[in-house]
């Protein structure tokens, strides 16, 4: 089975799709099609900068925005694996200078924007404020369809209301083309640790998804219809019914590859865990958001091991 195509408003075919594949491809989503363009046209312009560009405004352990180097990157298992062939940019949800969770959590912040780019702040602001309104869409259509919202766990609360000073964040990415004899990967087996991502699809392909049966098989996208996978916190909110589906990235030989995976993260003080009863072999677990996420980023650099041995943050066996 491929990747259904499911238009936003069909909820029960929504469901249906993302409790068994995982990934749908959405249609009328309302993101305008002026920001997917500039977006596109932005991620092109971003890293075609000199790499003492590049360094001077990379990514550091204190502040996690910025560029990431080529290749900088691996699934930290003990040096088996090689580093993912890819270069990024980090951006997160800018948070208000004077909101008071600057004080609670390290992971708020200021974005850092290129310096060459000087219509960039313009352009990812006009396309997140898009992205985020389908996010809401989204999430919100999903929890009313599997009666989330308003439960215990969620202290009375909506799913939105989760999301209210998030940890939402971004990687604008592009993976260099490659040659015929590289097979390193464009980027590891993995599941994402969010509520869900968006994304708009390079046409060059190579988003690749696991099936049940554990094929690998390409993540077709319809033209105009952007891609939606669930992420391990809506999987565990909803007990295991929406599942969370490895996905890896093989480079296209001789084209470069651009995305710009938009990760719907909640709050940092937000504890996710089971609201509806257990699914038959889903395994219960509780997810601090604001601890896994600073490890997330702590375990990026190379030299840094995952704090739990039984679990590498979202990282599969290929």
């Amino acid at each position: 089975m491929g990747v259904p195509v499911v238009d936003l408003g069909d909820t029960t075919a929504l469901v249906s799709a993302l409790s068994t594949v995982g990934f749908v491809a959405v249609r009328g989503h309302g993101v305008p099609d002026a920001d997917l363009s500039a977006m596109r046209g932005l991620l092109v312009d971003l890293f075609a900068v000199g790499e003492e560009a590049k360094a001077r405004q990379s990514v550091s352990r204190d502040d996690y925005r910025g560029f990431i180097p080529l290749r900088a990157f691996s699934p930290n298992r003990a040096g088996e694996d090689p580093p993912d062939a890819f270069e990024g940019y980090k951006l997160h949800w800018e948070c208000p200078t004077d909101h008071p969770v600057r004080a609670e959590c390290a992971l708020y912040g200021s974005n850092r924007w290129a310096d060459h780019l000087p219509e960039m702040a313009s352009v990812v602001g006009s396309w997140w404020a898009a992205m985020d309104c389908l996010a809401d869409r989204l999430v919100d259509s999903l929890a009313d369809s599997l009666g989330l919202n308003g439960l215990n766990g969620l202290d009375g609360q909506t799913m939105a209301a989760t999301r209210a000073a998030p940890l939402t964040n971004v990687t604008l990415l592009h993976y260099p083309r490659r040659r015929p004899d590289d097979l390193t990967p464009g980027f590891h087996p993995h599941k994402d640790i969010t509520v869900v991502t968006i994304l708009d699809p390079d046409p060059a392909g190579g988003l690749e998804v696991r099936s049940r049966e554990g094929s690998w098989m390409e993540a077709e996208c319809p033209e105009g219809a952007l891609l939606v996978n669930v992420g391990d916190l809506l999987e565990v909110w909803s007990g295991g019914r929406l599942v969370s589906t490895p996905h890896r990235v093989t480079n296209p030989v001789g084209v470069d590859r651009y995305s710009a995976p938009f990760f719907v993260v909640p709050n940092h003080r937000v504890v996710v865990e089971p609201l509806l009863e257990p699914v038959a072999g889903f395994r219960p677990r509780s997810v601090p958001v604001g601890a896994v996420t600073a490890e997330v980023w702590r375990t990026n650099w190379p030299d840094e091991a995952p704090s739990d041995p039984t679990t590498h943050l979202g990282t599969v066996d290929a």
